[in-house]
């Protein structure tokens, strides 16, 4: 998008790509059909030190300018859960669209590159400014110059894809201010007893309120043979401090210490199973069972006592767990934290401490929620950069 924007305004652009093609992560995002944006795009749904920062990129350029490339070029989509917006048929529909730009405005992209050494000549007066000395298909080895440099090297998220910490390590080379970086939207890992659990259960999801650090998502959770997955886990890792707890509500819109002293009258001769697999999956009944009423489960509902079910009842929807950790980079859909944006112009991305330096997208301190907002912030930090790179 950065190099789209500056192209119109008659800049020569140079793309430079480390992988043998560009546009890895958009090719496998939203399951391959691309969460390209969504539509309501606020700064609540992003995470910073400074959660201000976003604010002027996000207005710039909205998810409604991005729907506009889309159907110019055609391109079908679909809104689904939380007003996201995806390709009805493929990510590739999203990534020919940005290369078609690119190749009208006479874009240049160099796959294969290493980029070796970036230096800055400060002399006042020098045109271009910022060499890189660049090896290209691991034996061309050449110097670029340039006028302005743009950094959108994502971050370390999903290596495999060309995750890496190199615009961090550029960020240091220029005296950058960063935040702790860590892994963001990703599962979480348990041990002992929840593991086991979590590996009976692998493949049932189920819809639920998860909590942590007095943040709420109501979102559908995936038990998987490494822990907890799926939207609603995605979501509260963003806010999870490792070593912490989070909070499940696995009955989201029921009262269940209400529910069951409700059903004790109505169901005598029935099991606190057999209710509670009305409710919930039979399997996940099954193993939670053995976890929490193991005691009493022979018993006929009207013969437990309503402290007992209370007991259960608040467990069903405060159901409490640590996490060991989580997956880590090699899942995680992005990096939270990066380059501290007091060293950044929110307008223009630009470095304050260096004209014609820019960082843009997820290597700068700004993560969004689930759900189509980091790619808007691509697409909103590039276009701001682009207007004046």
């Amino acid at each position: 998008m950065c190099a789209i924007t500056a192209a119109k305004r008659n800049k020569s652009i140079l793309i430079l790509e480390k992988s043998n093609k560009v546009g890895k992560k958009i090719l496998m995002s939203g399951g391959g059909r691309c969460n390209f944006t969504n539509l309501f795009v606020e700064a609540d749904h992003f995470l910073s030190n400074n959660p201000h920062f976003c604010k002027s990129a996000l207005n710039k350029y909205t998810p409604y300018d991005f729907i506009a490339m889309v159907e110019k070029h055609n391109i079908n989509y679909v809104e689904k859960n939380h007003h996201e917006l995806f390709c009805e048929k493929s990510s590739k529909d999203i990534l020919n669209m940005l290369l078609k730009e690119c190749r009208e405005m006479d874009v240049l992209i160099e796959t294969h590159t290493d980029i070796k050494e970036v230096s800055n000549n400060k002399n006042e007066g020098t045109l271009f400014p910022y060499q890189l000395k660049v090896i290209t298909n691991s034996t061309h080895k050449h110097t670029v110059q340039c006028k302005s440099l743009v950094v959108a090297t994502g971050a370390l998220s999903i290596p495999k894809l060309g995750g890496s910490g190199f615009g961090y390590e550029l960020a240091q080379q220029f005296d950058l201010p960063l935040v702790t970086r860590r892994a963001s939207l990703v599962p979480f890992m348990f041990t002992g007893e929840i593991k086991n659990l979590c590996e009976n259960l692998s493949g049932i999801s189920l819809p639920v309120a998860i909590e942590s650090n007095n943040k709420v998502f109501e979102e559908s959770m995936l038990f998987t043979h490494r822990g907890l997955s799926g939207p609603a886990i995605l979501q509260i890792s963003n806010y999870w401090s490792p070593g912490g707890e989070i909070t499940i509500n696995l009955l989201p819109n029921i009262n269940a210490i209400e529910a069951l002293l409700s059903q004790k009258q109505n169901m005598e001769k029935s099991t606190l199973k057999k209710y509670l697999t009305t409710l919930l999956p039979k399997a996940l009944v099954t193993n939670l069972e053995t976890l929490w009423w193991q005691p009493i489960r022979d018993r006929a509902f009207l013969e437990i006592s309503n402290d007992d079910l209370k007991k259960l009842g608040y467990k069903l929807n405060a159901w409490k767990i640590k996490p060991a950790s989580t997956e880590g980079y090699r899942t995680a859909e992005v990096t939270l934290g990066g380059v501290n944006t007091d060293a950044v112009d929110s307008k223009t991305m630009e470095i304050k401490s260096h004209s014609g330096l820019f960082f843009i997208g997820e290597v700068v301190d700004v993560t969004g929620h689930l759900g189509g907002y980091n790619f808007q912030w691509a697409w909103s930090s590039g276009y701001s950069a682009g207007l004046v790179a």
